[in-house]
């Protein structure tokens, strides 16, 4: 079977477009499932729909997009990389026109481990601003004003200072300041600031560890499923339908993410700077598995599954029917 030759600025314009309609479309669950999968001692969230419904009624239906800047930003050369990626190392891979299953997975591999340079800073941002709504602290005070203290928080009186002779205090109770959220930038700007570069890639390994699996799953289940019931015109498979792609791309999607939501778990758990009272700072990826074993069990390593199996199963069916239109294609033939 004769394939054609993959056009790399086309390729990437694919799965930037396909990154950016995908993520819109499914980001408020991607925000529950990380809420979801956070939580350790109280329970904030009783599920995904719970957990949404509290979003907008205490942070508005914005709050459902918190983090998302970040992601739309980075998703164009994440979902790029990993889409065109998986393309050419199909095309080298490829002996006459016919790629068996172990080049299949071992594309799918080279796909996942080239996207972590900008899924794991992209990850780590869009955590702490997803998680900064389910962490609230006493007197209306929100986990962003311990992690970057304003200036008036700063200068709280000792009970030395408190004590010395002055005004009386007013008897009227002020209400408690608005919490101050914090914003990509200044989550950047401190990280680099006490930890360098290394603090944008916390928990790399973890994600390289759920990436790769992942990617191995979804591309060769996609490709087989993409290519269900499509003849042969002089030696070249027809390209799927729209329909096609899209179904293909939310089971092989649904699949892989289910597969792969234990490490997600413990990706995210690492990832996240911020702990609740009562909650576990972990050291590194086995002894994050070794303490959720422990202190909640087998069940904690399928926390939010359903959410990931529903922001990524449209999400690649998006990704690959939008991926497949060829929207690239157009671009530049528009411009050549």
């Amino acid at each position: 079977m004769a394939e054609t030759k993959v056009s790399l600025p086309a390729k990437l314009i694919n799965g930037g477009v396909a990154g950016l309609v995908g993520v819109t479309c499914v980001f408020p669950i991607d925000l529950a499932k990380t809420r979801l999968q956070n939580q350790q001692g109280i329970q904030v969230y009783n599920g995904m729909l719970d957990c949404l419904a509290k979003t907008v009624r205490t942070e508005g239906y914005f709050g459902c997009y918190r983090g998302a800047a970040v992601n739309l930003t980075l998703v164009t050369p994440e979902k790029a990389i990993k889409l065109a990626a998986n393309d050419i190392f199909r095309q080298k891979l490829s002996k006459d026109g016919h790629l068996p299953l172990w080049g299949e997975v071992l594309a799918g591999s080279g796909a996942g481990t080239c996207q972590v340079i900008v899924t794991t800073p992209m990850e780590m941002l869009k955590i702490q601003l997803q998680d900064a709504g389910r962490l609230v602290m006493p007197a209306g005070l929100h986990w962003s004003s311990c992690v970057f203290p304003s200036a008036a928080q700063r200068s709280v009186p000792t009970p030395a200072q408190a004590a010395a002779p002055g005004p009386a205090p007013s008897l009227v109770a002020r209400p408690p300041a608005p919490p101050q959220r914090p914003s990509a930038t200044s989550i950047t700007v401190e990280l680099l600031k006490t930890r360098g570069l290394a603090g944008l890639y916390r928990g790399a390994g973890a994600t390289l560890m759920r990436d790769v699996p992942f990617s191995m799953i979804y591309f060769p289940l996609f490709a087989n499923l993409n290519a269900l019931g499509r003849e042969k015109s002089g030696g070249v498979q027809a390209r799927a339908p729209f329909w096609q792609s899209f179904i293909a791309g939310c089971t092989a999607g649904s699949v892989a993410a289910v597969a792969v939501t234990p490490l997600d778990v413990i990706k995210t758990r690492l990832q996240t700077l911020q702990k609740g009272e009562g909650e576990d700072t972990y050291k590194g990826i086995v002894d994050c598995t070794q303490r959720i074993l422990r202190r909640e069990g087998p069940s904690a390593f399928l926390k939010g599954a359903t959410c990931r199996a529903l922001v990524i199963a449209p999400l690649f069916g998006i990704a690959q029917g939008v991926y497949f239109l060829g929207v690239g294609e157009t671009v530049l033939g528009f411009l050549g």
